[in-house]
């Protein structure tokens, strides 16, 4: 059903996902992915929409109280959650 046939050959490469969290939101990504899927209230940095497109590479996630910061390849951090408590890092 999925074009394979007997005698082929699938590799596949698996990674560990990474969690971080939030007073009441959670964060899951892969070492160098592309995505950070989140959950809880989005106060709390529970949706990441706003930022998705910026999310390229990721390194490393970390959560405050009711934010994330995510730590990119390039050395470049993005910001979502509560803005009082780092969600917003556009000043920077």
């Amino acid at each position: 059903a999925a074009g394979l046939q007997e005698g082929d050959y699938l590799t596949a490469i698996v990674q560990q996902a990474k969690m971080a969290a939030t007073r009441r939101a959670f964060a899951m990504w892969c070492y160098g992915g592309d995505r950070v899927v989140t959950w809880g209230d989005r106060n709390s940095g529970g949706d990441s929409s706003a930022v998705q497109g910026q999310l390229r590479n990721v390194q490393q996630v970390q959560g405050t109280g009711r934010a994330f910061a995510a730590i990119l390849a390039d050395g470049s951090v993005v910001t979502w959650g509560s803005a009082e408590q780092g969600g917003d890092s556009s000043a920077v």
